[in-house]
Order: C-alpha cells, then structure tokens, then sequence
C-alpha cells in the first residue's frame, strides 16, 4: 500500500502525484513561455511527458536505455545516448535549445567527475535550465522510501534493498541490489552550486523540510 499510495507519481492524490504538480507550477512559473520551447531533456523518456500538464514544441530526449527509442509520442524525438558525453546526431548536432531539462537524474550518473561533465552538457546546449535532483540530508531515501537509508554503510544499503518492499527499485538479490545502491548518489545544496555556479538553487519542500534541489536559470 505505501508504494500504492505515496510513490505513484501518475496516480491522482498519491503525495508523488502533488508533490510533481507543484514541481509543474514553479517549473511553468519560471518559464511561462514553456509551450512555446525547443527543449533538450537530459535522462528522460518521451513516456514521462505524456502526462506533462504542458507540452513543449518539440522535445528532445536523451537516455541509454534503448527501449526508450520505441516510445512514440508527439513533439518528441528520442536519441539513445550518454547524457554526460553527449553527441546528438544528424541536424540535431549543431542545434541550441531554448531550455535543457532534467528530472532525478544526476544522482544517477556516477560520481563526481560524470557530474561534472553533465553539468557541462547543460551549460552547452541552452542558455536556461532545470535540473532537479533529490537532496542528500532530506530523511527519507526517494528511490527506496526507506529513512535514513542513504546514510548508512553499504553493506546495510544493500542488505535493505534486497528486502525492502516499496519504493521505485524492485527487491532483488545482492548481486543487482548491489548494483542498485551503486548506482545512486544523492548531492548536497554546496554540491549542486558548484557544478551549476549561475544557477538559482529552488528547494523543494516537503512537510517544511528540503526534498529536492532545482537548479535553473
């Protein structure tokens, strides 16, 4: 039932579905014009825009799952790719976009230096941005809905993912909950300033407490 009812982000009412649509108004509030942009969405799915209360006038998005090249929707071109050395193909090489967008996808991309080269993919192709990442000391992990999980040492990192029934990451044996653990890395605010030192930093809250980080400009 938590996993029903807090981290179904399309699902109408859960706290992931209000906690996104405020996420949605200060998005549109800060770039009204939205409908109207060429955007470059760094790690995301043409899915995941389905349910966008706006939809932008072309979207391009990058990932390096190759199932995501299958996902159809309007307005979108899908490139398979690396958001961290990235080398769009075709016309879309030399193209700039209005605005590079980002959801809950730098903690994924492995330490600090593929930070960096991220950001520096952001800083390249637009002159605006909106990257957001769940913050580091907010006292519930995001990905496996567990307290206090990302402060522990690995090894009980990993024992709980094998076990832990809610969240986005499925329980698995040690080999993948290993990798599963491996793989995120959730930022502090000083962190988030430093790959994005232009960039007003947006702390969205939850129960009064920062959950997340926004970089933008």
């Amino acid at each position: 039932m938590l996993k029903k009812n807090v981290a179904d982000p399309i699902r109408p009412g859960t706290l992931a579905h209000k906690a996104r649509a405020k996420r949605w108004d200060e998005l549109l509030r800060c770039f009204p014009d939205l409908g109207d942009m060429h955007v470059l969405d760094l790690g995301g799915t043409p899915v995941a825009w389905r349910h966008a209360p706006v939809r932008p006038a072309h979207v391009v998005t990058v990932n390096l799952d190759p199932r995501t090249a299958r996902q159809a929707e309007p307005g979108i071109t899908s490139v398979v790719g690396d958001a961290c050395s990235l080398s769009l193909p075709g016309h879309l090489s030399t193209k700039r976009f209005d605005l590079v967008y980002s959801n809950s996808v730098l903690e994924h991309v492995g330490g600090h230096y593929r930070r960096k080269q991220f950001a520096d993919m952001v800083h390249a192709h637009a002159g605006h941005h909106w990257v957001q990442t769940p913050y580091r000391y907010f006292p519930v992990e995001p990905h496996w809905l567990f307290p206090g999980m990302h402060w522990l040492p690995f090894r009980a990192r990993v024992a709980i993912s094998q076990h832990w029934p809610h969240g986005h990451i499925q329980r698995a044996e040690r080999a993948q909950a290993t990798r599963d653990v491996q793989e995120v890395e959730l930022v502090s605010a000083t962190e988030m300033r430093s790959y994005f030192p232009g960039s007003s930093i947006w702390f969205e809250r939850f129960v009064g407490l920062p959950k997340s980080l926004v970089a933008r400009r």
